[in-house]
């Protein structure tokens, strides 16, 4: 059925890795954001019902990018909603506003993200309403990061470092969706909003011939695009884009007004285009001259 939310039993895998037989690019793709599973422990905390913890979804984001998997790079997508648990984020980026216990030390407290209600464990969700009717125990939040945060990290970094050594660099393309309210108008442009942004941490995650690239692959699409505004990248980006190590990540945020009704959450007709140019983006990006991309 169109937009279930299916509940997450402890028998689950809580992600998926899609590969069409050997990987032939030196490309792996995420989708962090786009589960549906809402474990039972959430909703029953939750004082929002399931639809409105689908706001902070980065949804469908992971069918978007199937058919770039197809081409020859694994595509890891997380099961479990974003309003669970966010792997974009550190490890334990913690706001004590929503804990009736103390946090220990190591926590980082103070993180803009967390300041915003956006933490490991949100406080709210992406429209800025409060997710739990309830305080939560430290132990709920660190259960959650050991059973599903280190598990999507492994096999993230597995991902790359097989990738790496095989082809000698790797490209990580992080894959989101953005609410069309919170984009800014776009000057200049016959689109009244941003379609896409692109973020490589101000030119510090990838080398800037791959988000170049993909700028104007992109804009000679049609596409309203900018770069590291209002979204530079999150943790992922950071944490794993070093260029001078062959280590290359670009973060990719969808405006979902493009392919869904933000309220309906269901598909629009442009859905299976978007979903062909991202394709076509994979494809080309996959094509830029390896000898840029490896360490020297």
């Amino acid at each position: 059925m169109e937009g279930h939310v299916a509940p997450l039993a402890p028998s689950d895998s809580a992600l998926d890795i899609v590969a069409y037989g050997q990987q032939t690019l030196a490309l792996v793709l995420a989708s962090p954001h786009s589960g549906t599973t809402y474990p039972p422990d959430l909703l029953a905390a939750a004082r929002l019902d399931s639809h409105g913890l689908r706001r902070s979804e980065d949804s469908y984001v992971d069918e978007i990018f199937a058919g770039a998997a197809a081409l020859g790079a694994p595509l890891l997508k997380a099961r479990f909603a974003r309003a669970y648990l966010d792997v974009n984020r550190e490890p334990y980026e913690l706001d004590p506003a929503m804990f009736e216990d103390a946090l220990p030390d190591f926590v980082n407290r103070h993180s803009p993200r967390v300041r915003v209600g956006l933490g490991t464990v949100a406080r709210v969700v992406a429209s800025g309403e409060e997710i739990y009717a309830r305080k939560l125990r430290y132990i709920e939040a660190a259960q959650r990061i050991e059973r599903l945060y280190h598990p999507y990290h492994r096999a993230l970094s597995g991902l790359l470092e097989t990738t790496r050594d095989r082809f000698g660099f790797y490209l990580l393309l992080d894959c989101h969706s953005m609410p069309s309210t919170n984009l800014p108008v776009s000057r200049g442009s016959q689109r009244s909003r941003i379609d896409i942004v692109l973020g490589d941490c101000h030119g510090t995650a990838c080398d800037p011939v791959i988000a170049d690239t993909a700028q104007k692959i992109l804009t000679d699409k049609g596409y309203v695009v900018v770069r590291n505004t209002p979204y530079a990248g999150g943790f992922t980006t950071t944490h794993y884009g070093k260029p001078s190590e062959g280590r290359h990540c670009l973060q990719i945020e969808i405006g979902r007004g493009l392919y869904m009704d933000e309220r309906s959450f269901e598909r629009k007709p442009f859905f299976t285009q978007l979903a062909s140019d991202m394709r076509s983006l994979t494809e080309r990006l996959a094509a830029i001259d390896p000898a840029i991309l490896r360490p020297a």
